[in-house]
């Protein structure tokens, strides 16, 4: 029902931009990008057989904007750093609808290298009193109008990640063990870079829309150029 919901939105936003074959750009769009190669033929086959003969239209973005929301509502580091230098150089050069970008902030941390109290705060049993932890202090400075990503960078478990539920749930509040809740903005995205999801439960995952970076499209050039990077010096 949350995939289903989502889809919806999503199909919303579509409508507004385009009032044709909504339902099927919405479907492409929320789905393809999280896709295998070798899911992506089946995906295709049900799609063509819910819309017959019907050709999806390709949209041309003048600008990243659509672009920006399109990934964020459906990755590894050098997506979002690209989409980031996008985002940069469009407020450099005046673009409208990008002030926002002049003090664009992203906040990696890995939640994995500390305990839930580091992360999420906790209460010293000693002298009752509350410290924050590093993503409860972050989300208080978010509310700020400038665009903000507080990036989890490394690994999922269900020690950490089943008390974000609620803020990327639609109400999007975090809560404390302390009782406190803090909202999260609208211009404030999490994003979570990871090598997997065997350890996430299914009402994690049906919260995130995905990225899914297939090896299959890379191809060889990516590893080659990493490999060249290491290396010191290149024999001519």
């Amino acid at each position: 029902l949350r995939a289903l919901t989502s889809l919806l939105r999503f199909a919303g936003k579509k409508r507004r931009q385009s009032p044709n074959i909504i339902l099927l750009m919405a479907m492409k769009d929320m789905n393809i990008a999280k896709l295998t190669s070798a899911d992506l033929p089946l995906f295709n086959g049900i799609v063509q057989d819910l819309f017959p003969a019907v050709e999806t239209p390709v949209i041309e973005y003048d600008t990243v904007l659509i672009g920006k929301y399109d990934f964020l509502l459906l990755g590894k580091t050098i997506t979002w750093k690209i989409l980031q230098q996008s985002l940069t150089a469009l407020n450099q050069k005046g673009e409208p609808d990008f002030e926002i970008f002049v003090y664009y902030k992203i906040y990696p941390l890995n939640p994995k290298s500390m305990s839930l109290g580091e992360l999420y705060g906790e209460t010293d049993l000693s002298t009752n009193e509350w410290s924050d932890g590093v993503l409860s202090s972050l989300m208080r400075t978010a509310c700020t109008p400038d665009e903000k990503w507080i990036l989890f960078d490394g690994p999922v478990d269900t020690l950490w990640i089943e008390s974000m539920n609620s803020v990327m749930d639609d109400n999007k509040v975090l809560t404390l063990i302390n009782g406190e809740r803090i909202s999260m903005p609208e211009q404030v995205s999490l994003l979570f870079e990871v090598e997997n999801l065997a350890m996430a439960s299914p009402a994690t995952v049906s919260r995130c829309g995905m990225v899914y970076n297939d090896y299959v499209d890379l191809g060889w050039k990516p590893f080659v150029q990493s490999w060249l990077e290491k290396r010191d010096t290149v024999p001519l």
